[in-house]
């Protein structure tokens, strides 16, 4: 089965890897960009890092922020002309209570942009669930409680909510159409010993795939890995006897879950990501990824909000080299390995290349 998540894809853009060192003055268009059409969620999870006090993603985002529908036309109809290959819609909030993602959806569909969403699966219904099922590449539920009553409490949503979230998938993959559908299960001291059995009720689903996370609890990896200790090797266990007995052609499923790095530092100083995959938020800023997002102290790149992207992204180059890792991330980066891969790629000695 070809992997969904191999971190090897962006070598497949060797003209876009290329250009990203600050000596190269061309800029390209970025492959993939992240959208955060409203910070408003319906779900209220405890461990949600735009909310939580001790984590500093987040930490200046305003809820009530949201882009505009003519802006947001403005960003596709940009993207399209740039020639960027993928958008994905994520929080801040949940971008299905977004009310102009149907017609950003209709849209796109008729793009040769290909989309996809994160969402908690809550509004995953009605017309903009079938555009979505039958023109997006791919949407991925995040999930943690395992029944009705665990899931009320993770998210202090109705006892209800579990049931329609699992039926709103079981009707998704219902209406036929090509977009993958997984779930993203976030892992903590409460779920980790329903790892096996909820997986099992997501491939009854007819979901394509799951992802096994870990919840981050504190920006310190030390810390993070004092949570995890304790129940780590029941979660593993549980993965591999899932993959063993439940994984096959048509469900994937993917383990990512692990202990962190002790500490989050960097040993770059520029962030190859930021021109690669860029965040959009809701507050029309700039970033140069998830974990940047909405922290304008050291993670704003600019503004769009009184110009368009395509203007603000090929103007001056120098912005996406004001943000140095070693310096301003010191937190979790989902990026960072990947990051490392580009640099040492480009930090070869071109006269050896022949001596692989």
């Amino acid at each position: 089965m070809a992997s969904k998540y191999s971190q090897l894809k962006i070598f497949h853009f060797k003209e876009k890897v290329d250009s990203l060192p600050k000596k190269v003055q061309e800029i390209k268009a970025p492959i993939h960009i992240r959208i955060k059409p409203t910070n408003v969620c319906n779900h209220n999870c405890w461990y949600c890092a735009y909310k939580v006090d001790n984590l500093q993603l987040g930490q200046d985002m305003v809820e009530r922020d949201y882009i505009p529908e003519e802006k947001m036309m403005e960003i596709i109809d940009d993207c399209i002309d740039m020639g960027v290959k993928a958008i994905t819609f994520s929080g801040g909030g949940e971008p299905f209570v977004y009310k102009h993602m149907l017609k950003t959806a209709k849209k796109l569909a008729n793009s040769p942009i290909e989309f996809a969403s994160l969402t908690n699966g809550s509004n995953l219904k009605g017309e903009v669930a079938e555009i979505f099922a039958k023109n997006a590449k791919w949407v991925r539920v995040s999930m943690d409680g395992w029944d009705d009553e665990s899931y009320s409490t993770y998210r202090d949503t109705s006892k209800q909510e579990f049931g329609k979230v699992i039926q709103n998938m079981r009707d998704f993959k219902a209406y036929g159409g090509s977009c993958a559908l997984g779930v993203s299960f976030i892992i903590d001291q409460k779920n980790y010993q329903h790892v096996y059995d909820f997986i099992k009720l997501i491939k009854s689903t007819g979901a394509d795939s799951i992802k096994l996370s870990g919840c981050v609890v504190d920006n310190d990896g030390a810390k993070n890995n004092e949570y995890h200790k304790p129940i780590y090797d029941i979660v593993k266990a549980q993965a591999k006897r899932a993959k063993d007995e439940l994984e096959d052609e048509n469900f994937e499923i993917y383990d990512t879950y692990h202990l962190l790095e002790d500490k989050f530092d960097k040993s770059y100083e520029w962030c190859p990501y930021s021109q690669i995959l860029p965040v959009i938020g809701a507050d029309l800023n700039i970033y140069p990824c998830q974990d940047k997002a909405y922290n304008l102290e050291n993670g704003l790149v600019g503004s769009i909000k009184n110009k368009s992207f395509k203007e603000f992204w090929f103007e001056d180059k120098s912005k996406f080299f004001k943000i140095n890792p070693k310096v301003h991330c010191k937190n979790h980066c989902v990026a960072n390995h990947k990051n490392q891969m580009i640099l040492d790629y480009l930090n070869v000695d071109s006269d050896h290349l022949g001596f692989v």
